[in-house]
C-alpha cells in the first residue's frame, strides 16, 4: 500500500512544472498535485545560477499565470535604458517561492517533496521517491498521470561537468564566484578568459566591464557566434505593441523572400530586429537569446576574441584546442561559461506531449516554455483524448542554428493558427499573462484603441508568407532530424 496518493505527480518544481500546476489547479478544481524535486527550494536551475543572472526578457510574461512579478518598470539608465527592467535571479527565485508557498500549497491540493528524487513507478502506477539527504523511501500512488517537467535538462555553470582537462596551477571558476573576488585582493588576476559563446558568457563580459575591468584585460574564447533578438522588440504592453507587431511582420516578410534560415536572419538584421556581436562573422548559432543594443556595444569592446574552436585542455599560460595551442597570460583566471543551457539537439524523449498515463512537457510556442506548460495544462483539463490534445498543441523543436530555425518558426505559426481558430483556447490566451500579446490586444480591443490598426498588416503578411514558411520549415525539419556528428555534449555553448 502506498504512503500517499495524488492525481498528478510532477517531476521537477522549476518554472515549467510550476506553470503547469498553477494552470491546472484553476482549470481542474478537483485534482490533486504532488511535486518531487531535488532542489531545496522551488525554481529549478534558478537556484544554481550565478548571482548576476537576470531574465533575458521582461518578467511581464514569465512565471505562472496567476501571479505577476512584484514590479514592472522602465530602466532609466544603463545598457537596458528605455526598456522594461529585467528581473534578477534573486527576484526570480523569490517569485517562485511565493508561487509555491502563497499560491499552491495553501490551496490544500498540492504536496511538495523537496530534496527528493523520483526513482520510477511500478505497473500499478505507484511511484517511488528517495530523500536526497535522508535516503528514506516514500511511495505515491498516481491516480491519473505522471508529468515530466525535466525535458529541458537545463544545465548551469555551477552544476555542469566540464568537457576539457585542467592542469595543476590553472585557476578555473564559474561565473558565480566573480562577485567574491574582492575578498582576497592578492588573488585578483591581471587577465580574465571567458570560455563559451552563449548568453552566460555575454552576461559575464557585461558584468566584468561594468565592474570596471578594462576590456583589454578580457580574452574571450568564442567558437560559435550567435544571432540575438533585439530586446527593443520583445517588450510588453500597449506602448510597445506597434514595435512587436512590426517585428512579427518583418519575420514574415523575411521568410517570403528567403531561400534559407541564413537569409531570414540577415534580412532581420538589416531591419535591426536581430543583432550579432561581430559584424564580420556570420553567426551559425541561434538559442533565442535576447539582448539590448547597449549590451552589444559593451561586448564589442572586447576585441581579444579567440575563434580556434572548443577548448580541450588548459595549461598554465596556454589554451589547447586539440593539437593547436593559444598563449594566454600565465596568471589568467578562466571563467567557465560552457554549460549548455538547453540540449538543443534532438532528444530521445522528444515526441508528443500526451502519452497515455504520462505528460512530457515540451515547448509548443518556442521559446516561451512557461506559456507552453500552462496551455498544456489547459488542454489536459478540457479535452478528452491524447490525439485531440496533441493535435491542438504540437510539440515544437528546440532548434539551435539558422538552418533549422524555420522548422521551429513553422511549428509556432501552425500552433498559433490552430489556437486562434479554437474559441476556448483563444479566450484563455486573451486572459493569460504568459502570452506576450493576446491580453494586450484584448484590452486594446475593449477600449477601441486605434493603434490596433497595425494588425491588418500582420494578417496580410501571414497570408503572403505562409507558403514560404512551410517550404523553408519542412526543409529545416529534415536538417534538424538528420543526426549530426557533433551531437555529443559540446564543450562550448
Amino acid at each position: 500500500m502506498a504512503d500517499d496518493e495524488t492525481d498528478y505527480l510532477i517531476i521537477g518544481a522549476g518554472a515549467v512544472g510550476l506553470a503547469f500546476a498553477d494552470a491546472l489547479i484553476d482549470e481542474d478544481p478537483d485534482c490533486h498535485i504532488t511535486f518531487v524535486d531535488k532542489h531545496a527550494r522551488p525554481g529549478g536551475h534558478w537556484n544554481d545560477a550565478y548571482p548576476f543572472v537576470a531574465l533575458h526578457q521582461p518578467s511581464a510574461f514569465y512565471g505562472v499565470n496567476s501571479m505577476a512579478f512584484p514590479s514592472e518598470q522602465i530602466d532609466p539608465h544603463g545598457p537596458n535604458k528605455g526598456l522594461y527592467a529585467l528581473a534578477s535571479g534573486a527576484e526570480v527565485t523569490a517569485y517562485f517561492e511565493r508561487v509555491m508557498n502563497h499560491r499552491l500549497l495553501p490551496s490544500g491540493r498540492v504536496a511538495y517533496h523537496r530534496l527528493s528524487e523520483f526513482r520510477g513507478r511500478d505497473e500499478g502506477g505507484t511511484a517511488r521517491i528517495i530523500g536526497v539527504l535522508s535516503g528514506a523511501e516514500h511511495s505515491i500512488a498516481v491516480r491519473r498521470k505522471l508529468v515530466d517537467a525535466t525535458f529541458y535538462q537545463t544545465s548551469v555553470p555551477a552544476t555542469h561537468t566540464r568537457a576539457f582537462a585542467v592542469a595543476g596551477g590553472v585557476r578555473v571558476t564559474a561565473p558565480g564566484a566573480l562577485p567574491d573576488l574582492w575578498k582576497d585582493p592578492s588573488r585578483i588576476p591581471s587577465n580574465f578568459v571567458i570560455l563559451g559563446g552563449g548568453k552566460t558568457a555575454m552576461d559575464t563580459g557585461v558584468w566584468l566591464i561594468e565592474a570596471g575591468v578594462d576590456p583589454a584585460r578580457i580574452h574571450w574564447v568564442r567558437p560559435r557566434d550567435s544571432w540575438l533578438n533585439n530586446r527593443k522588440y520583445v517588450q510588453p504592453g500597449e506602448d510597445f505593441l506597434g514595435a512587436t507587431v512590426e517585428s512579427q511582420i518583418a519575420h514574415l516578410n523575411a521568410f517570403a523572400q528567403a531561400s534559407d534560415g541564413h537569409d531570414v536572419f540577415e534580412a532581420l538584421e538589416r531591419g535591426g530586429y536581430m543583432l550579432r556581436l561581430d559584424p564580420d562573422v556570420r553567426p551559425d548559432m541561434y538559442h533565442y537569446a535576447v539582448i539590448s543594443e547597449g549590451e552589444i556595444a559593451l561586448l564589442r569592446r572586447i576585441t581579444q576574441v579567440i575563434r580556434t574552436g572548443r577548448v580541450t585542455a588548459i595549461e598554465p599560460g596556454k589554451l589547447l584546442f586539440g593539437d593547436v595551442a593559444h598563449a594566454v597570460p600565465t596568471d589568467a583566471l578562466f571563467i567557465d561559461c560552457t554549460a549548455r543551457a538547453v540540449p538543443f539537439s534532438a532528444m530521445e524523449n522528444s515526441g508528443p506531449q500526451f502519452r497515455g498515463d504520462t505528460i512530457v512537457l515540451q515547448p509548443v510556442n518556442v521559446p516561451l516554455v512557461t506559456l507552453s506548460a500552462a496551455i498544456t495544462a489547459f488542454l489536459e483539463a478540457h479535452y478528452p483524448d491524447d490525439a485531440t490534445k496533441n493535435q491542438l498543441a504540437r510539440a515544437g523543436p528546440l532548434t539551435d542554428t539558422p538552418e533549422t530555425f524555420p522548422y521551429a518558426f513553422m511549428m509556432n505559426m501552425m500552433n498559433r493558427g490552430t489556437w486562434s481558430q479554437t474559441p476556448e483556447i483563444a479566450a484563455w490566451l486573451a486572459q493569460s499573462r504568459l502570452d506576450p500579446t493576446a491580453p494586450t490586444i484584448a484590452r486594446m480591443m475593449a477600449a477601441g484603441d486605434p493603434r490596433l490598426a497595425v494588425l491588418a498588416g500582420f494578417r496580410a503578411a501571414v497570408t503572403d508568407a505562409m507558403p514560404a514558411v512551410i517550404r523553408l520549415g519542412m526543409a529545416a525539419k529534415a536538417i534538424h532530424e538528420t543526426p549530426r556528428q557533433n551531437d555529443q555534449p559540446a564543450a562550448m555553448k
